[in-house]
This record gives C-alpha cells, sequence and structure tokens, in this order.
C-alpha cells in the first residue's frame, strides 16, 4: 500500500515538472517582447481611444507609432501637433505638421428651408430612418436629424439644434476624431481644414439631383447652375453629378463665390460681415442659423 502510494506521488510529481519544463520552453519559444518605447508613446497620447487615427485605440496606434520611420501618415487628431512632437522627440523623428481639422455640416436643409411633408415613426436611429425612407422632406440626401452623430461623438461636441432639427458642431469640443463621420448613413458630416481664425467656406448641400427636384424639397439646395465655378479663379470648385464642391486645399477664402450662388448653397463661417453694395442684392446669405462647423 505504502509502495503504491509513493509510487503515486513519484509519477505525479514528475509529470507536474516534466509539464513545468514544457510549458517554460513553449512560453520562451514564443514569447513576444515588447518595445518599452511603446508605454512611453501610449503615456504622451490622450487615451481617448477615440479611433481618429484609424486604428483601434491609443496602444495600438502607439504599437504602430514604434514600429515605423516614417510619421507622414499617422496623426492623433485629438492630441494634434503638439503631441505628435512630442512623440518625434522620443523616437528622435520629425513630425509633420498637419492643419487642425474638423466636422462640417453639409445640409442646410432645415424645418424653413426643407419643410415636412411626411412623419416618420420608426426607431430613432438615422440608419434605421434612411433604409425606410427618403426623410420627412422628401430630400433622398438630407440629414435626418435624428442624431446618430451625436450619440457617436465621445466629447459632447455636436447636437441637435431645436430650431432647425440639424446637427451643430462645436468649433471648441470636436477634435477631428471622424465618429461622426462614420456614424451619418448619409455621409452629409465631413472632415474639412478648420481655416485660418476658424473661417471657412464650402456647399452646404450634398443632393445630386436636379436643380428643379431639388429645389421642390429644399429651398437651399444646390441646383447645379455652375455659376461659382465660373466665379472661381483658382480652380478650387468643382461640378459634378448637378453638385457643386470646395476643394478646402485650393480654396483661398477669397469668398467670391458665395455672392453667385442664386439659392445660397455656399456657405461662409466666422467671417467679419459682408459689406454690401449699395442697392446689390442679398445673395448667398443663410437665411437661417447655420449649423457650426
Amino acid at each position: 500500500m505504502n509502495e503504491t502510494l509513493l509510487l503515486a506521488v513519484i509519477s505525479l510529481s514528475a509529470i507536474g515538472v516534466i509539464s513545468a519544463v514544457i510549458l517554460y520552453l513553449v512560453a520562451q519559444k514564443f514569447k513576444v517582447i515588447e518595445d518599452p518605447k511603446i508605454d512611453i508613446v501610449a503615456e504622451l497620447l490622450p487615451g481617448a481611444n477615440c479611433g481618429g487615427c484609424g486604428l483601434a485605440g491609443c496602444r495600438a496606434f502607439a504599437e504602430e507609432i514604434v514600429k515605423t520611420s516614417d510619421l507622414s501618415k499617422l496623426n492623433c487628431p485629438v492630441g494634434g501637433s503638439s503631441t505628435m512632437n512630442e512623440i518625434a522627440a522620443v523616437l528622435g523623428l520629425e513630425a509633420e505638421e498637419k492643419d487642425p481639422m474638423i466636422a462640417v455640416v453639409r445640409c442646410n436643409g432645415s424645418r424653413l428651408n426643407a419643410p415636412q411633408k411626411v412623419i416618420f415613426d420608426g426607431a430613432s436611429s438615422c440608419a434605421f430612418a434612411h433604409a425606410l425612407s427618403a426623410g420627412e422632406s422628401g430630400c433622398p440626401n438630407g440629414c435626418l436629424g435624428l442624431g446618430d452623430c451625436v450619440v457617436s461623438c465621445q466629447f459632447d461636441a455636436i447636437y441637435i439644434s431645436p430650431e432647425t432639427g440639424l446637427p451643430v458642431v462645436s468649433d471648441e469640443k470636436c477634435v477631428a476624431c471622424g465618429a461622426c463621420v462614420k456614424a451619418c448613413p448619409r455621409t452629409i458630416i465631413e472632415m474639412r481644414k478648420k481655416g485660418k481664425k476658424d473661417r471657412r467656406i464650402f456647399v452646404s448641400c450634398i443632393n445630386t439631383e436636379k436643380g428643379g427636384p431639388a429645389r421642390k424639397n429644399c429651398s437651399v439646395a444646390c441646383i447645379g447652375c455652375g455659376k461659382c465655378v465660373k466665379e472661381c479663379a483658382y480652380d478650387a470648385i468643382t461640378m459634378v453629378n448637378n453638385l457643386a464642391y470646395i476643394d478646402y486645399e485650393k480654396c483661398k477664402l477669397c469668398r467670391k463665390c458665395a455672392p453667385v450662388c442664386p439659392t445660397g448653397a455656399i456657405h461662409e463661417l466666422n467671417f467679419p460681415p459682408r459689406k454690401e453694395k449699395p442697392g446689390e442684392p442679398e445673395q448667398g446669405k443663410v437665411s437661417e442659423p447655420v449649423a457650426a462647423g
């Protein structure tokens, strides 16, 4: 009996030792040595884990940035240039200066400009409503105003205006993470340069219908007349599928395009009041409060 018990103890001990040796060898074989710089870079990042850099979170961004020797394609929109410069100093690299960006709502189909034609009675979700209907105004490209963009924002930088029913972006709070852009099923929200002194010019419409149908649903829709294209001396405006688009990389903020727009679809944000010439009609002027940003 004692011999049997002793044999069992010895056998179990031997199995335990052999298993421990095997586990140790396997662990050494597949051991991942992590660069200590990853922790240093991760500490410099804001920790928002918003995905604005295109990666899963700040840790993944830190891992990716330590691997590379080129920072031109990597950027933390929340931390901005100051954070990227700190990281570059730690890694002995150079960070490219990037212009600050901001989310811009390219729709002015407010309750006044795009009156309600039907009532949507369903889940309070833009994605759901987009799959079922053109929207209460009838515009197939207009903002649905149900706030998917608001829910997606971790920084409380966007809200739905009770007056217009449209999203409003806060210049101070927006960190350009792009979450609202991804959340909008109609791609109404776009990331654009903040511009000098937060000044921006853009076409606040994405409707590609022809002029008649577009104006039928929204009084301030782009009608594809092309006047702005002819007015721009910098080739910053293009016309595709009945819709004008202003390239913020080429735009010089000269403001000559806005007055010639017959529907006021071109918006100018944070500029000083335009000096109207005596007897000149006010063209291109926004008739309602515009979603800031």
